[in-house]
């Protein structure tokens, strides 16, 4: 924790090149535990690995801001600052992604590789933001994240060989506050479409789906894939939504291969 912001709570581990992983929703960085005990030791050169917490889950407080992903990308290039951290290769799992994409958008300076993992750089459809919005209201109103169980939240982000993982993602999902909730789910309904950023980027790219991930369909990932050819795309079998999790080797091994992309310029 020393030397960062203190109202930005992160994990890390390992020195040497930056990368930085952003959770899903509605989980907390304890998600990337794997990849912080792994891929120290997994590149050719040293990594620094940061997971930071975002806006009101895990250790950091959600302030009173109105719900914008911007917000949450500009926290992450303070946290940056705070660290010494010039430019890092940032990864986004589901929301992660999203806020990636926003990084990248308000910083691009900041950014030496991007990886975006079951996410899609496609705005809402109205019937998505009506539901997000319903469940705002709804958690709001009843001041408990229970309708997310209730919609078996935890169960649905993963495949059905990794529902030994229920209970870990299910404590995960109990642990977020309803304000916290509601924040991120309106701030996911605002955010634009990025497929224009992504576009534009001059970095390198790497783009993982899974097969069986209920949540975002992989034709999201090949889309993202055509926007940069130069992109590597990573379709991983058997597992869901939280493919880090669930098949952490796998994540690994792509991020691994982007760290070595950015290594060689």
């Amino acid at each position: 924790m020393s030397g960062l912001p203190s109202a930005v709570s992160v994990r890390e581990s390992g020195t040497g090149t930056p990368l930085v992983l952003l959770h899903a929703f509605p989980l907390n960085s304890s998600m990337w535990s794997a990849q912080l005990d792994a891929l120290p030791g997994l590149t050719g050169d040293e990594v620094r690995v940061l997971a930071p917490d975002q806006r009101g889950f895990g250790g950091t407080a959600l302030g009173t801001d109105e719900p914008s992903l911007d917000l949450v990308a500009d926290d992450l290039a303070l946290l940056l600052d705070a660290a010494g951290i010039d430019r890092a290769v940032v990864g986004g799992l589901s929301m992660g992604g999203y806020v990636a994409l926003a990084f990248a958008r308000r910083h691009p300076d900041r950014l030496s590789g991007l990886l975006l993992a079951n996410t899609r750089a496609t705005a809402d459809t109205d019937a998505v933001r009506a539901d997000r919005e319903r469940i705002a209201a709804a958690v709001t109103a009843r001041n408990s994240v229970r309708l997310l169980e209730d919609e078996r939240v935890a169960a649905r982000q993963l495949g059905p060989d990794s529902q030994h993982l229920v209970e870990r993602v299910r404590t995960m999902v109990a642990a977020a506050s309803p304000a916290a909730v509601a924040w991120a789910q309106r701030a996911m309904a605002a955010r634009p479409d990025s497929l224009d950023v992504l576009a534009g980027l001059r970095v390198p790219v790497s783009v993982l789906a899974s097969a069986l991930d209920a949540l975002v369909a992989p034709e999201e990932a090949e889309l993202m894939a055509r926007t940069r050819p130069d992109a590597e795309l990573t379709v991983v079998p058997g597992v869901g939504h939280l493919s880090a999790m669930e098949s952490p080797g796998a994540f690994d091994a792509a991020a691994r291969r982007l760290l070595l992309r950015v290594a060689a310029g």
